[in-house]
Order: structure tokens, then C-alpha cells, then sequence
């Protein structure tokens, strides 16, 4: 997967480097599969986070949407026209779009950002996918993996979904595509949060800070840790009671940020079992679970994050079992 994605990163250069649709950086692999677990080992979908530039005379504005404690952030990303009169001069071949006439515009050049993938003036995530999946598609036969490789697209709103096969493999993949947030670990992308997410809207996504904490542990940990394997044997336990993938995941996460590594070897493991098992319960009679990296001071410092980002009061991701009595007591029947 990583190698294919290397490729497309390539032919994604050589393909955009005049044009004015975003710059596409290398992925980034980010959820269950490239953190070193699954829980449906079977099923897996290979997701990869595709950072995007803003293209020449372009820039890129993040808005958001909401403010409140929500579990999950809603931005725009509003497309700015910048002056390139100076490129022109320099001889770069490129004529402004805020200063020069229209019609010479439409004559002599491709159209600006805003007039492609835009509605209004935001990157609008449904025309994004669309233009993605021509480009992955129009890529492929110059790929060395479609000598031996079978590609079908699947269908996806959101994203770029798509299988490759070869007769005896197959691999599913999801690339989805963001904004990053200053120089930080935090983007905004393209995964929907909700049943319905308007096309404008790119919610705050954590899962490449997520990776990076996951990557850490594993440089620390010794050859016979068992961290992973608890994760995925609770995260398949769960799969047929109301706890989220997602929650099992936290707890986990919050325990290998303060129990040394050293502590997750084969001897430990029912130890840690037990450990991971009390904190849910613990979670669910205080009908709280901090949110893993919202206002976490105790990152490795190798993940950034804005300033917002870290100095934020915890999402608490089981605040709707203080809505809800009968959720909660349900929850609590399930636990037992």
C-alpha cells in the first residue's frame, strides 16, 4: 500500500505542478491498519490522509464553523486569490487573477480554483472527491502495481475509495484528502462525522497525531509487547455491544501514555487486560472518557499541536450517557 501510494504521490507532482488544483502531498496512513491493529483483521480498509497546497495564486483559509464543546470541530476551508503580478515578472508565465482582465484570463489561462472545485468561495468536498478519483483513475495504467494489479473504483462522496486485486489478493483502500492546520499533526478532511455532512464542511480530524502516538510506543516497546494485541482482542469483543471501536481505542491509549512500555510484555498481558477492563467500567459509572489528544499535556513531543488544540478543556466522548439514564443503563447491562 505504501508503495503504490509513493507512486500515485509522483505522478501526482508531475501531473499538477502548472495547474491550479491543490497540491497533493505524500499520504499519510493514519487508522486501525497503519497503527498495527484491526479488529476485523479480514475486512481491513487501508486509509491514507493526502495533505493539500493551495495551488499559484491561491491560498487557504480555515474557518470555524462552530464554536462550542463538541466532540468533533466543523471547518471551511475559504479559497483566497493572491496577487502573482511579481511571478510575471520574474518571467514564470503566469497572469494574476485578481489584476488581469477576464477575458484575457479565459483566453490565456486554465480557470482559478474557485471556478472548479469551489462553491461560493470554500473548497467544496464533493467536487474534491469527484476530481480525485478521475486523477486516480486517469493515473493508473502508468503505474508499475497495473502490470499485475486489477483497480475498481468504489463508490464514495467523501473520498476516494477504490480495490485492487491481483487473483489472489485484495486490498481496499480510502484515500481521503485535508487541510493541515498551521504546521501542526492536526487537519481538517474529508471523513464524514455524521449521517449528513454538507459539502462545505471539513471536520478536525486527530488520527494522524493518533499515528504518530501509536509509532512512538512501538520504537519504545520491547520485541514481546502485547500492547496491540489487547487493543484488538477488546476492540473484537466489543463489536457486538454499543461500545465504540473508537472508545475501546482511547482507553487504551491513555493507558500506554502511563503505564511504561516495559509493563506490556507477554507476562503482563492478563494484568493489562484487567486494567483496560477497569477503566472502562470506570468510564462508564463516571459516564466520562477524555478525549486522547484534545488538551493531553503529556503527548510525546514529537506530536504538535495548535495552541488551541492543547490548551483545550477534554471532549468528554461518553457525554451522552449524562443525556440519556436508559443509554447509560444499557451500557452498564452490556459491561456485565
Amino acid at each position: 500500500i505504501i508503495d503504490l501510494m509513493d507512486n500515485y504521490t509522483i505522478y501526482f507532482g508531475h501531473v499538477l505542478s502548472n495547474s491550479f488544483y491543490p497540491g497533493l502531498q505524500r499520504a499519510i496512513g493514519v487508522g486501525s491498519a497503519f497503527e498495527g491493529w484491526s479488529p476485523r483483521e479480514q475486512d481491513v480498509v487501508y486509509r491514507v490522509l493526502i495533505p493539500m497546497t493551495p495551488p499559484r495564486g491561491h491560498s487557504f483559509h480555515l474557518e470555524l464553523e462552530s464554536a462550542g464543546q463538541r466532540l468533533v470541530r466543523n471547518f471551511r476551508v475559504r479559497v483566497q486569490l493572491e496577487c502573482t503580478c511579481t511571478r510575471e515578472q520574474q518571467g514564470q508565465n503566469m497572469l494574476c487573477f485578481l489584476h488581469h482582465p477576464q477575458e484575457e484570463l479565459r483566453s490565456n489561462q486554465d480557470p482559478s480554483l474557485l471556478d472548479t472545485l469551489c462553491t461560493d468561495t470554500y473548497l467544496d468536498v464533493h467536487k474534491t472527491a469527484r476530481w480525485f478519483c478521475q486523477l486516480v483513475r486517469a493515473i493508473w495504467p502508468a503505474l508499475p502495481q497495473a502490470h499485475s494489479w486489477h483497480l475498481t473504483l468504489l463508490p464514495s462522496r467523501r473520498s476516494c475509495q477504490f480495490k485492487v486485486t491481483n487473483g489472489t489478493e485484495s486490498f481496499r483502500i480510502e484515500m481521503l484528502f485535508g487541510v493541515r492546520r498551521d504546521d501542526s499533526d492536526i487537519f481538517v478532511s474529508s471523513q464524514p462525522r455524521a449521517a449528513y455532512t454538507p459539502s462545505t464542511t471539513w471536520p478536525e480530524t486527530y488520527a494522524v497525531a493518533e499515528v504518530k502516538f501509536f509509532k512512538h510506543i512501538a520504537r519504545q516497546a520491547p520485541p514481546d509487547s502485547l500492547h496491540l494485541r489487547c487493543l484488538q482482542l477488546f476492540t473484537r469483543v466489543q463489536l457486538c455491544f454499543g461500545f465504540s471501536t473508537y472508545a475501546m481505542k482511547t482507553i487504551v491509549m491513555h493507558l500506554l501514555n502511563v503505564v511504561p512500555v516495559s509493563q506490556w510484555r507477554r507476562r503482563y498481558f492478563l494484568r493489562r487486560l484487567g486494567d483496560i477492563n477497569m477503566n472502562l467500567r470506570c468510564c462508564l459509572e463516571e459516564k466520562r472518557l477524555n478525549h486522547f489528544v484534545v488538551g493531553n499535556n503529556r503527548l510525546p513531543q514529537e506530536i504538535s499541536l495548535p495552541l488551541d488544540i492543547a490548551s483545550a478543556e477534554p471532549p468528554n466522548l461518553f457525554h451522552y450517557l449524562s443525556q440519556y439514564p436508559d443509554v447509560h443503563s444499557q451500557a452498564m447491562r452490556e459491561y456485565q
